[in-house]
C-alpha cells in the first residue's frame, strides 16, 4: 500500500511542479512526514523526482511521439503529471517494477484525479510506450 501511496504523492508533487517550474522542497518534506510512508518510499520519493526533472525532457518527449492528435500543450495537466511519472518509472527508475503495474496504478491515478476518459488516454498512451519498449527488447 505504501508505494501506491508513493507514487500518488510524486505525482502530486510533478502535478505542483509543472505550475512553479522549480522544486517545492517545503511541499516535498510535508509528504515526506506521512508515517505510511516506508523509509524506502521516501528514499523512493526523492529520488524519483530529482530524476524525473534531470529527463525532464527526454520524459516529455516520449509523451509528445506517443499523442495522436494531441500536442503536448494540450493534454490536461493532471494527465501530463500521470504519464510523466509513469513512463520515469518504466524508463529510467532502476526500481524494475512491471510495465503492467505501472499502467495499472497510473490508469487508477486518472480515474482518481481526473477526466471521466482520460484513464482511457492514459492507458493507450502508456500501452503504446510499453509496447515500443518491449519490441526494442
Amino acid at each position: 500500500m505504501s508505494r501506491i501511496l508513493a507514487r500518488e504523492y510524486l505525482f502530486k508533487i510533478t502535478f505542483e511542479y509543472q505550475f512553479q517550474k522549480q522544486k517545492d522542497q517545503e511541499l516535498l518534506n510535508e509528504f515526506l512526514q506521512d508515517e505510511n510512508l516506508t523509509e524506502d518510499d521516501k528514499k523512493f520519493i526523492e529520488n524519483s523526482f530529482d530524476e524525473m526533472i534531470e529527463n525532464q525532457q527526454k520524459i516529455d518527449e516520449v509523451i509528445a511521439n506517443h499523442l495522436k492528435g494531441y500536442t503536448i500543450g494540450r493534454v490536461y495537466k493532471i494527465d501530463l503529471a500521470i504519464l510523466k511519472v509513469a513512463i520515469y518509472e518504466m524508463l529510467f527508475s532502476n526500481q524494475n517494477t512491471p510495465k503492467t503495474v505501472i499502467i495499472n496504478e497510473a490508469v487508477e491515478l486518472a480515474k482518481k484525479y481526473s477526466t471521466d476518459n482520460s484513464y482511457r488516454f492514459v492507458n493507450g498512451v502508456l500501452a503504446t510506450v510499453s509496447k515500443e519498449q518491449t519490441d526494442k527488447q
